[in-house]
């Protein structure tokens, strides 16, 4: 089609391109311009569009007047449709869109059909498919190829054709999990002397992308061809320019693409992974191939991962995502408290755990500000959790938090830094007044339910577990814990007489003792597991010469209430084995410390022993002192019942006076 101009153009600096309906330049339209001759000449094919079997050509015409004034002017011409015997020029169809499903090339429906507006007819003598794997071409029917992977659509004005990764003639090109497919086809239409034809090699690596916290990595495995130039969106980059870009190139073996996510974009994932996925919307790989350009265009994204952290990065979509963890402060953070400048706006996922959230916080929203330093642009937002900010009525014990996100843009390039600024925890709120310890035993190891005062005293056998637990009373400060100094045993209720068997020694197990004391987890099931430490003890016995003695065998502990931020005694800090020190032989008071004994004596006896002989095996002294205190509680019940008796007579006797008066 060739369009003539007036000769007054001459006079004029010009210029002229092929435009479509909406007004946007045709960029693979094939047009050549003879300014000599004012005559511009374009191909029917991308140049034209048929409309009601008519080719129409659309051109803008961009004059510069002697005056120096540009005026752009859109003309429209149109001629009769010519028949498919008419034309024999081929058609080249350029990118391949690539997908994880199958690859597909668009191209121009030059033939007009009265068919299904979705199917490209299959009329006896219209469509013939020759697929070239390298080795030997492939002729088939339409509906042949129809059947053996490949599938034709109509949209609109173009065709599309489909090819499934395993359709007869693909060949592909494998490194490790990466696979690139290619298949090179002709598409003809009409008898051999006059026949239209379209030809397409396509390309197509689908993924999916590699990534971790700062890049994301597109890897196709070594084929015969070369990278010559990579589209982001709109924007063509040069190989030589991709490190200036924020994308390095490894072309070691294949070609892989190490891209910033600082030039990705982010959306949230689906209902089957929580969390932010990146994503580049498009881009475009041109390779010299076989002596012709063949170009790929892929939509990479990283794959599901609700383990891995998200990156803190500045999107080009205008978001900044970003993480906060609740292991971030000591003691852990609540996450429920955090707030940003808008506290409507929420985190966009929480972690399965409760140990982490997610932000993805919009450049215009959520209170997010911005400010111009020349020519870079900054916002900013702040992630807080502060007790002022929480409810009256609620209560808070978690360190104070705050997080500034910085963003900053500059022609195009993004960046964003993270300032997090952990204040210092909040002012405890203790119950003041004398400590109070308990130290208790109890019958097996899940420490269910102690002792009673009235079964005391427990008889255990030699080697047999004394579980024992150590609490303190009238505390309720998180940020305070219970530490062990040491724990021993006596013969009587004084916990300085002699002898004396330890049983931890500075907050450590006695390791002179064949059976070494077990220290058993407090776990979270209790209020304050702070407050208590549990131990496990072998049962001995005193002994006087080669002889066990049984006997009555009393325990006590002296403990440590430390700072978990300020420890002021080396013996808060856990570390086993110290060196060989004594708190109780240094003679240094500490008022956080204190020394508990157990409720009650444990009877000790020697394996072998029976319970029943072990009442009379008793020493006489120990007899002794439980007859005694039997004989003197006798003797109060006693006296108390002759008390009451006297009281009743006396009060018999004062009714019987009043009746008489």
């Amino acid at each position: 089609m060739e369009i003539e101009f007036s000769r007054e153009l001459g006079n004029y600096s010009w210029l002229v391109c092929v435009v479509d309906v909406s007004g946007e330049e045709m960029v693979f339209c094939d047009h050549t311009v003879d300014y000599e001759r004012l005559l511009l000449s374009v191909l029917f094919v991308n140049c034209t569009s048929l409309e009601h079997d008519q080719h129409w050509l659309r051109l803008r015409l961009m004059v510069n007047d002697t005056m120096g004034e540009e005026k752009n002017v859109t003309y429209s011409a149109h001629c009769n449709s010519v028949h498919a015997d008419e034309i024999i020029t081929p058609f080249f169809a350029g990118e391949t869109n690539c997908t994880k499903d199958f690859m597909a090339v668009i191209f121009p429906r030059l033939i007009p059909d009265s068919g299904d507006e979705h199917m490209v007819p299959a009329t006896p003598m219209a469509w013939t498919l020759l697929i070239d794997d390298g080795t030997r071409i492939q002729q088939l029917s339409l509906g042949q190829a129809m059947q053996q992977g490949y599938s034709f659509l109509a949209d609109g004005h173009n065709l599309i054709l489909q090819v499934s990764f395993t359709a007869t003639g693909v060949v592909s090109y494998k490194h490790n999990d990466k696979v690139l497919y290619t298949v090179a086809f002709k598409l003809m239409y009409g008898p051999p002397e006059y026949r239209l034809t379209v030809e397409s090699r396509m390309l197509c690596a689908p993924g999916p992308a590699i990534c971790n916290a700062t890049h994301m990595t597109v890897a196709i495995p070594a084929f015969p061809g070369t990278l010559m130039a990579v589209s982001v969106e709109n924007k063509t980059i040069s190989v030589d320019q991709l490190q200036e870009n924020g994308i390095a190139l490894d072309t070691k073996r294949g070609v892989k693409l190490h891209i910033s996510r600082r030039g990705l974009k982010s959306r949230l994932h689906g209902e089957s992974c929580s969390g932010l996925q990146s994503y580049m919307p498009s881009l475009k790989l041109d390779f010299h191939f076989h002596g012709k350009t063949t170009a790929m265009v892929m939509h990479p994204e990283c794959p599901c991962d609700k383990h891995a952290p998200i990156a803190a990065v500045c999107t080009q979509d205008g978001y900044m995502d970003f993480e906060v963890l609740a292991d971030s402060t000591t003691p852990p953070l609540d996450l429920d408290t955090l707030r940003l400048r808008d506290s409507a706006c929420q985190p966009a996922f929480k972690s399965p755990l409760n140990d982490r959230v997610w932000f993805h916080v919009p450049l215009k929203g959520c209170g997010t500000r911005h400010w111009f330093d020349g020519e870079r642009i900054f916002y900013e937002n702040e992630v807080r959790a502060l007790w002022a900010d929480l409810p009256l009525r609620m209560i808070s014990r978690d360190s104070e938090f705050r997080l500034t996100v910085l963003c900053s843009f500059s022609n195009g390039d993004a960046s964003l830094t993270i300032r997090v600024d952990n204040l210092p925890a909040l002012a405890s709120s203790v119950n003041q007044g004398p400590l109070s310890l308990v130290l208790l035993s109890y019958p097996e190891v899940s420490y269910r339910q102690p002792y009673r005062d009235d079964q005391y005293p427990i008889v255990r056998y030699l080697r047999q577990p004394i579980f024992l637990e150590v609490q303190v009373l009238n505390r309720n400060d998180p940020n305070l814990h219970l530490v062990l100094d040491d724990c021993w045993a006596t013969s009587s209720q004084d916990p300085s007489s002699i002898p004396q068997w330890n049983i931890v020694v500075d907050g450590c197990e006695y390791d002179l003792d064949s059976h070494t004391t077990v220290f058993h987890p407090v776990g979270h099931g209790v209020s304050y597991a702070n407050y208590r430490q549990r131990l496990e003890v072998k049962t001995f016995a005193f002994v006087s010469g080669d002889k066990a003695l049984p006997g009555l065998v009393y325990f006590h502990c002296s403990v440590l209430i430390c700072d978990r931020f300020q420890p002021d005694s080396p013996l808060c800090m856990a570390r086993c084995p110290r060196p060989s020190r004594s708190k109780r032989d240094s003679g240094m008071p500490d008022a956080n410390s204190a020394v508990v004994s157990l409720r009650g004596p444990v009877l000790l006896v020697p394996e072998g022993w029976s319970a029943s002989q072990g009442s009379n095996l008793l020493s006489k002294e120990v007899w002794a002192g439980v007859t005694m205190t039997a004989v003197g509680i006798l003797s109060l019940v006693a006296t108390m019942l002759l008390l009451l008796v006297l009281l009743k007579w006396l009060k018999r006797r004062a009714s019987m006076v009043n009746v008489i008066c």
